[in-house]
């Protein structure tokens, strides 16, 4: 679209840009502390499925306002995670004792659609379908951005920026932040229509480890069913871009192709390939910017951990900037702190989770896992 005439300037504390659960948790936390804030949504890209909520987020949703039952209302209980990792045996991991109660398989659409109606109540602007880019930095240390949507190109301006694009890291790539990724996990998913018979009745996720990867599957809302195989680029083979290819190496699983099989699996399905790897920024902070959800971190699928540290970041992160703009020096500081402990966590329990299946020990991608990996120093561990 050829760039058109910018209309007259608006002024906001802060410019989101992205409208995920990271986004909205920030524009949720600033508009609740009295902050003028534009959330951006950019939409676009094939919805994400198949996602989980751990019971933990009941938490956070009540610090940022929106309490449980509006934003989980709709989406699938999950009661337990079975998993055949590190044995043939199948194990189960019940909610039952959890303080927190039971998770959520996410109808990831309304999930964010009821997200951003909580942060436009909560006072937050909302431009839908509408892209961001810095367009130069103003004499009082601010930003002036173009925004961009269907309809028109406009500027706005702002005194920070808050990167929630997710792993496309909008701002902060054009900010001179560097990216550092430590893996090459790819997944190519498939969503099965619904079994003819007895929908709906599932109530937990199934995870199963396999020579070169691992697979997930979980019933959705909708009742369809989402499969999912995750292994490294450069060990996809080829016929995965094959329509037929993944359902044949499905059936060479034993728990997940199980649950596939009450499905009835389309000809014309056609596996979608999504990027899961493990990348970080090298710093979560910026002159005028600040970097929330899988724009600071993004994690493997495997730690099921990646909306609830959106919520955290975009809440924890925006927090922090509302705190540096009533004269606290020290709160981007902080939260860059804080980022740096969550990445060394994650890589101490991601390197716990993948060390306890040894069946494959030799195989690329388990030894690719199974290395030592260095211990962390600042924003260099993943």
């Amino acid at each position: 679209m050829p760039d058109r005439a910018p209309q007259a300037a608006d002024r906001y504390d802060v410019v989101v840009a992205g409208g995920g659960p990271a986004g909205t948790a920030a524009a949720l936390t600033l508009a609740r502390a009295g902050r003028s804030v534009l959330l951006a949504n950019a939409g676009g890209g094939p919805p994400k499925v198949g996602e989980a909520l751990p019971s933990a987020a009941r938490t956070l949703l009540h610090d940022l306002g929106v309490g449980e039952q509006p934003v989980v209302e709709g989406h699938l209980t999950c009661y337990a995670n079975l998993s055949a990792w590190g044995s043939a045996t199948l194990g189960r991991v019940d909610f039952i004792r959890d303080p927190n109660g039971p998770g959520w398989h996410l109808d990831r659409a309304r999930f964010d659609r009821r997200l951003r109606e909580a942060a436009r109540t909560a006072g937050a602007a909302l431009a839908d379908h509408t892209a961001i880019r810095p367009h130069r930095r103003t004499p009082d240390g601010g930003w002036a951005v173009t925004l961009h949507s269907r309809q028109s190109t406009r500027l706005v301006r702002c005194l920070w920026l808050i990167d929630a694009s997710g792993r496309r890291r909008a701002i902060a790539a054009r900010c001179g932040a560097t990216r550092q990724t430590t893996d090459r996990l790819l997944a190519t998913c498939l969503e099965l229509p619904p079994a003819p018979t007895a929908p709906h009745t599932e109530t937990s996720s199934l995870v199963e480890s396999t020579p070169d990867g691992w697979w997930y599957t979980a019933l959705l809302p909708t009742g369809r069913r989402l499969v999912a195989y995750f292994t490294d680029a450069d060990l996809t083979p080829p016929p995965l871009h094959d329509r037929a290819a993944l359902p044949q190496l499905l059936r060479q699983t034993r728990y997940v192709a199980a649950r596939a099989d009450a499905h009835p699996v389309p000809t014309d399905a056609t596996p979608r390939r999504a990027p899961a790897h493990s990348s970080h920024l090298d710093t979560a902070t910026g002159d005028g910017w600040i970097a929330v959800g899988d724009a600071a971190a993004a994690f493997d699928p495997i730690s099921s951990q990646g909306i609830l540290t959106a919520l955290y970041t975009g809440m924890t992160g925006a927090g922090a900037l509302n705190t540096h703009l009533d004269g606290d020096t020290t709160a981007l500081d902080s939260y860059r702190d804080n980022v740096n402990g969550l990445l060394a966590a994650y890589q101490r329990n991601h390197h716990t989770a993948y060390a306890l299946e040894r069946r494959w020990a030799q195989r690329p991608f388990w030894q690719r896992r199974h290395k030592t990996l260095p211990p962390p120093t600042g924003m260099e561990c993943a």
